[in-house]
């Protein structure tokens, strides 16, 4: 799956970049859409993010290009690998501004744990 963000004044930090929880927080959002799209009618929430680093600086104006890849999935959870390149980067992962894992645990009404279904 494929998504984009624009990187706006209000995303900045004081030195005029890209305020990394900005970014975290997108990486989990479109990860989270793609796991709801792969199982549909599911509950799920974040369990873990794996390495966080930032490998270059963002501006505003940037078109940030995520791309999310289902990497494994458990009886309960779920894992995708999320990549962040600047929109106009098309270079795999040698340009990359962040990547990291982030892996999903499908809950009941109730907030337990329960299996996942077959993946769509």
């Amino acid at each position: 799956m494929e998504n984009h963000k624009l990187v706006l004044p209000e995303h900045l930090n004081h030195y005029g970049y890209l305020f990394g929880g900005h970014l975290l927080k997108w990486v989990d959002e479109c990860a989270w859409i793609a796991a709801t799209l792969d199982y549909p009618g599911c509950s799920f929430v974040t369990l873990a993010m794996d390495r966080v680093e930032f490998r270059r600086s963002v501006r505003q104006g940037t078109v940030l290009r995520f791309e999310i890849e289902r990497v494994r999935q458990g009886t309960t959870s779920v894992q995708y690998r999320v990549t962040v390149y600047d929109g106009k980067d098309r270079i795999p992962d040698a340009n990359a501004v962040f990547t990291t894992h982030v892996t999903f645990v499908r809950v009941d009404d109730a907030g337990r744990k329960t299996p996942l279904p077959e993946a769509g």
